[in-house]
């Protein structure tokens, strides 16, 4: 059952006057309750043990280490790392990040970055799990149970697989996320009751803007456009939101630093962020994520596993609208809002699974809206299922031993061995099968409570997280992070006073997190040996100056052991001052280092480190 509303009302009407709406929220005291209990598994999803583990690598050390780096320097402008400046996104997780780094006492309760790092991240998913169950609490679709409604609608977004994991990595994907979603609802809010003011929806739209750029603001234009014409109404929506007088407080917002960067750093800035960054990951492939045109129907699927099934249902129950006076329906506004998502990412060349993160909570709506729709027959095939899926996904982690020896990571050579001795695949199998006869049993107690059933599948996933998932992250960390974090910590006892420390092959931008050292870093092939010899006497940037070997003899180098015995590596006699796991520490002498590149560069290697490169550190 829908709120039966015509958009045009409540829009031609008072702007002080409430839209009859056709169900009241839930009472206070039950509002609060809910609130309350979706905070606290939100702070057990997404904060506890966030700082037990290291920083994964690759892109994560870089955002901690740009934002530590403001911190330290006071230089909040432009995002820095290791002696560049860092333009792929814009500073308001940087800025985040940075002051928490601000706070006292780092070594004590933040030895490895990631909780100051990643906080931002986990905030921000929690923000969208409390959005969530208000928008539902305060204008429920249904009699049904509203207020288990709003729970599962938060735990449909919180336990998406992507989610979990965005939520604990320093990078700008959850917040970014995070703050389109509170536009897009206080959007919803707005239309849903005219005495609300429209103001925060173009605040939160620049704050969007200052997380990741303007896409925010055509996922919000898009999202709108195709709801004001399901709804038949586009008129009456633009006049409601007010959208000039919006854009120009939302430019209030985001234009000031954009035009500072932009004063400051001048044509780099504009061709790295708006050239590189935005419109060439818009028109070609970058980095080589090149996706077939469906990635993303296929991730629609795997984001909201086990409960895709309710969400194909959910959304093709919720675009089959007449665009004439169509009632106002939340379901439908997050149909809206998913197709946005859904198109604008796949009509993109360059396709990551992070782009749909902004549609999961449109995605959290249609399953728990789904959930509450009385019993029918397309309604019983979508539960049948997603049990299916939940026993199928419960059997996969039961038949771990078999699969797990097929895992070959060469920086994580024992991880198949360890997973299986640690036995938690085979409790994840438990909890899923736990969770499959608790939907089961709710099913057989409440015929029709579909709120109920879906909790009940929920609740036993949930516990999957601290008991399964962050001690396989944990295992994770020890094997490939542990290593890197030994090795930095081996640099800064071994280092001499102006030695330059250089990382070839696997390249970890941890390395420069934890020495707090620029690092040169070059890749295992020969055109990498090349550069280094070259880059040691010829590179400028902050905190590097060329030097010869006569007045800088040695280098230090990491190197792992797959690259330390490829052929241009043998033979620099190289002094080897410590090791861990795959890693080795080299003192290598720079004239040996030179003469090596000579051979090479006359056998037909070039110099190609000065070449362009746009994600350069």
């Amino acid at each position: 059952m829908s709120q039966q509303i015509s958009l045009a009302r409540p829009i031609a009407s008072s702007q002080r006057e409430r839209p009859p709406l056709a169900l009241p929220s839930v009472a206070p005291p039950l509002r609060r309750c809910i609130l309350l209990l979706t905070l606290a598994l939100g702070l057990l999803l997404f904060v506890w043990r966030l700082g037990a583990t290291g920083l994964v690598d690759e892109t994560p050390p870089l955002f901690a280490a740009s934002a530590r780096a403001m911190a330290d320097t006071g230089d909040w402008l432009i995002p820095r790392v290791n002696g560049l400046p860092r333009y792929d996104k814009p500073p308001l997780v940087y800025w985040a990040m940075g002051l928490i780094y601000l706070l006292p006492g780092q070594q004590q309760w933040n030895p490895l970055g990631s909780w100051a790092s990643a906080l931002p991240s986990a905030l921000a998913s929690i923000a969208v799990m409390l959005a969530l169950a208000h928008t539902l609490l305060r204008w429920p679709q249904a009699p049904r149970r509203p207020a288990l409604t709003a729970l599962t609608a938060a735990l449909a977004f919180a336990l998406s697989p992507p989610v979990l994991l965005w939520s604990r990595v320093a990078v700008s994907d959850a917040l970014f996320s995070g703050l389109v979603t509170l536009t897009l609802l206080a959007a919803w809010w707005a239309i849903a009751e005219p005495s609300l003011a429209v103001w925060p929806i173009w605040l939160l739209l620049g704050l969007a803007v200052l997380a990741k750029g303007p896409v925010a603001v055509v996922l919000l234009g898009l999202t709108l456009l195709l709801f004001g014409w399901s709804q038949g109404d586009l008129g009456g929506l633009w006049r409601r939101l007010q959208p000039l007088r919006g854009l120009a407080l939302t430019s209030l917002v985001a234009l000031p630093w954009y035009g500072a960067a932009l004063l400051v750093e001048g044509e780099p800035f504009w061709r790295s962020f708006f050239g590189y960054h935005n419109l060439q990951r818009f028109t070609s492939v970058v980095n080589h994520h090149q996706q077939p045109w469906w990635f993303f129907l296929l991730m629609l699927v795997l984001a909201s596993l086990p409960s895709s099934p309710l969400l194909l249902l959910g959304l093709s129950r919720a675009i089959s609208w007449r665009p004439a006076a169509a009632p106002l329906s939340l379901r439908r506004f997050a149909a809206c809002w998913l197709l946005a998502v859904l198109l604008f990412f796949s009509v993109a060349a360059t396709k990551l699974p992070s782009y749909w993160l902004p549609a999961i909570p449109a995605a959290a709506l249609l399953v728990a809206l789904t959930a509450q729709d009385p019993p029918s027959g397309a309604g019983r095939w979508a539960w049948g299922l997603t049990l299916s899926f939940t026993a199928i996904l419960a059997l996969a982690f039961l038949a771990s031993p078999r699969w797990l020896p097929l895992i070959r990571d060469g920086e994580m050579p024992t991880l198949a061995a360890d997973l299986q001795a640690g036995h938690w695949l085979l409790l994840a199998a438990a909890l899923f099968a736990l969770a499959l006869l608790a939907a089961l049993l709710a099913a057989l107690l409440s015929r029709d409570q579909g709120p109920t059933r879906l909790l009940a599948l929920q609740l036993p996933i949930a516990v999957f997280v601290p008991l399964v998932l962050l001690p396989s992250w944990a295992l994770g960390d020890r094997l490939r992070g542990l290593p890197v974090r030994q090795m930095a910590a081996l640099v800064n006892r071994q280092a001499r006073p102006g030695e330059t420390l250089a990382m070839v092959g696997i390249l970890k931008p941890s390395l420069h997190y934890y020495s707090r050292r620029l690092v040169i870093y070059e890749g295992p092939t020969a055109a990498g040996t090349v550069n280094l010899a070259d880059r040691l006497s010829h590179e400028r940037r902050r905190g590097l100056l060329p030097s010869s070997a006569a007045l800088q003899p040695t280098v230090l180098v990491v190197i792992d052991q797959e690259t330390a015995a490829r052929p241009y590596w043998a033979g620099l006699a190289p002094q080897e001052l410590g090791r861990s796991s795959i890693y080795r520490l080299w003192r290598v002498d720079r004239q040996a280092l030179e003469r090596r590149a000579a051979d090479l560069l006359r056998s037909g290697e070039r110099i190609s480190w000065r070449d362009p490169r746009p994600e350069r550190y």
